[in-house]
């Protein structure tokens, strides 16, 4: 799953069997687009993302491809999304021990409802083998103590034109989020940990060159597997998004990310292309 540390039992097992921001990006531009749409819509594409990171985390340490496909109707939005990195990547659980976890694959279902400036979200992780996708964690096993899935709940406020702020909170409630074991390592233990994130961003539209800018900061409120071992910010920099027009009918919308985590002392600068 989208975990910062696992155990060796689990990391062995996504090696052997499996398991951006791009992500509520997209969910979020199909939600906004189809806002006050009373018709039925159908929407699918997809990213082309020199990496994938996803609050502050990289997953894959691969150029991917993100397709999605959304079903919308009177604020209701049912969709998928996935991300199928390019390149194997490893583990490193220590000095002498690195795994190799294939191709990173994961594979998301979400519904929401959007009322006015809100909309309430869930969503079902879920990471394949990156070795062989046919082979590894079972999808239809919702045990939860077994169970590849990762369920999580999102409430996100999304203000009009005037006052163009962003608020989102998020807590992972069933699955393949633990708590803390004896030791007091997160990820070990035998009950849900209910990791929960939040970020405040805010959309600056930059008329004279057509460009939107989005800072953003995200932290959690206390340790998991998932984030970091403590509480803090771990999803600190700028978004900035452009639509090129190459006909009459048809633009081209590229993003570039400043994304830093200061808990994890890291930084990337990603670049994505929508299909």
């Amino acid at each position: 799953m989208k975990k910062v540390s696992i155990s060796f039992f689990y990391l062995l097992l996504i090696g052997l069997s499996g398991n951006l921001l791009a992500q509520e990006e997209t969910v979020l531009a199909e939600i906004e687009g189809e806002a006050g749409n009373e018709g039925a819509t159908l929407l699918f594409g997809a990213d082309l993302m020199s990496r994938y990171i996803w609050r502050g985390y990289d997953y894959g340490n691969s150029p991917a491809i993100q397709p999605n496909i959304a079903f919308s109707w009177k604020g209701l939005n049912i969709g998928a999304w996935g991300s199928y990195a390019f390149a194997k990547h490893s583990i490193e659980l220590n000095d002498t021990t690195i795994i190799d976890a294939g191709n990173y694959a994961e594979t998301d279902l979400y519904i929401s409802y959007t009322y006015k400036w809100f909309t309430l979200l869930l969503y079902d992780y879920f990471n394949m083998n990156g070795l062989n996708p046919n082979d590894g964690n079972q999808y239809f096993n919702y045990n939860n103590a077994t169970t590849g899935h990762t369920f999580e709940g999102c409430l996100i406020f999304d203000g009009p034109k005037q006052f163009p702020l962003q608020v989102t909170l998020s807590t992972l409630f069933y699955g393949a989020d633990k708590d803390q074991d004896s030791t007091g390592v997160y990820g070990y233990g035998t009950n849900n940990n209910y990791s929960t994130y939040f970020e405040l961003a805010c959309k600056i539209h930059l008329k004279k060159i057509d460009v939107e800018l989005k800072p953003f900061i995200g932290g959690i409120p206390f340790g998991s597997s998932w984030y970091g071992p403590y509480a803090g910010v771990i999803n600190l920099g700028l978004t900035a998004k452009k639509s090129i027009p190459i006909t009459p009918l048809y633009s081209l919308p590229l993003q570039a990310s400043l994304v830093t985590n200061p808990q994890a002392q890291s930084i990337f600068l990603v670049f994505g292309v929508s299909l």
